[in-house]
């Protein structure tokens, strides 16, 4: 391994401002605070600062000493997910329903130290716009930069992110071409029936008979109507009806997400919903409403500046640390939407561990900072050598 001596020899800064960013943890689109850090030491680093950019987002702009060149962009996540921590860690989150769940704090704190690595050196030809983005967890705040026209104002020829994972030992990358992340759908849907005494249910109409008789008939969707050739998931991930042992309730509500590498296939399992909730409100009559939300788009990476990325990880881990075979995942991440814009590419940077992520004990390895943050210095380095 080839960490840049200099971000190891300030390695434990690193460190100090991830565990501040884990103990004061904010989600999406309430990042002020983390977005105040960001901005604060962006204009230590003596680069042009832009605040407020899709609501919380901060960018940073630093031009190289060698003359005009590419425009890279380098985006990090900064929220954190509304959920309790159960680590018990020094360090661990001050702040009730908020936690560093999926390591957003170790990427924001990567991206500051790529971007104190480049500002010292600045040896490179051409910019850097460093994008440092809210509400990566479902609430769209990639999309709330591009509104906010981000590469209007910061056009960049090309862009690249990253994220940690513990299914990767320490020192490992994952990079490949092609479609890495699934696009997302979330849906909310509501039962109206009518309600009664528990005891005298044919005076009802069971909103939860309807919805467990919902729940089993969406299953049925990607075993039945989604070619198999085409991956797909539907998770039903809430039920929620009634409030006593005795009463029947009028109403009941299903939530929970589908997930697809092709966009048809989402168009195709949203309209299954939909007709499969109308045949049961005809069936039960009773009225059913659908609310189904494109949350994220697919991620694909593109060729040329995965291979560039692929190569400057080789060069931070070693060529034998370089996962090049596609691994798609089921995950989702809004990446995807910059990914539309710019061409670019996404990895996946290993740390070990045994918790996985998003769950209440996840722990992220302070060991990963300097290798993060050397991959998206370096990628800089040699996408724009002067």
């Amino acid at each position: 391994m080839t960490v840049i001596p200099r971000i190891e020899s300030f390695a434990e800064d690193l460190t100090a401002i991830r565990r501040d960013l884990h103990a004061h943890p904010e989600i999406g689109f309430e990042e002020k605070r983390t977005a105040g850090i960001v901005a604060e030491a962006l204009r230590s680093f003596g680069m042009e600062v832009h605040e407020g950019i899709g609501g919380t987002g901060v960018v940073g702009v630093l031009k190289g000493t060698g003359g005009a060149g590419r425009t890279i962009g380098l985006r990090a996540d900064m929220d954190a997910l509304p959920m309790e921590e159960f680590t018990n860690l020094p360090y661990r989150s001050t702040i009730p329903g908020r936690f560093h769940g999926c390591g957003h704090d170790g990427h924001t704190t990567m991206l500051l130290g790529a971007a104190r690595y480049l500002a010292e050196a600045k040896d490179f030809a051409g910019t850097v716009v460093f994008i440092f983005q809210p509400a990566e967890e479902g609430l769209g705040g990639a999309r709330a930069m591009l509104a906010d026209k981000l590469f209007e104002r910061f056009p960049c020829d090309e862009i690249y992110g990253l994220h940690n994972t513990p299914e990767l030992g320490l020192g490992e990358i994952a990079v490949f071409p092609g479609k890495a992340m699934a696009g997302a759908s979330f849906f909310d849907i509501r039962i109206k029936a009518r309600g009664s005494h528990g005891a005298m249910p044919h005076n009802s109409k069971d909103p939860v008979v309807i919805a467990t008789t919902l729940a089993q008939s969406l299953q049925s969707i990607v075993s039945r109507n989604v070619t198999p050739m085409k991956p797909a998931v539907l998770s039903i991930t809430q039920i929620h009806a009634g409030s006593a042992y005795n009463v029947i309730p009028e109403e009941a509500l299903l939530a929970g997400t589908i997930r697809y590498f092709h966009d048809e296939v989402g168009e195709l399992v949203r309209e299954r919903i939909r007709t499969i909730c109308a045949g049961l409100a005809t069936s039960f009559e009773c009225e059913i409403e659908i609310d189904i939300r494109d949350i994220f788009s697919v991620l694909e990476n593109h060729p040329a500046e995965t291979e560039a990325l692929r190569e400057a990880a080789a060069e931070i881990v070693g060529p034998e640390n370089v996962i090049g075979d596609p691994r798609p995942t089921m995950g989702s991440e809004d990446f995807a939407d910059m990914l539309h814009a710019v061409p670019g590419s996404y990895c996946w940077v290993g740390h070990g561990g045994t918790v996985p992520l998003h769950n209440p004990s996840f722990v992220l390895d302070d060991a990963i900072l300097p290798i993060g943050a050397s991959l998206l210095a370096r990628i800089v380095e040699k996408r724009t050598a002067a």
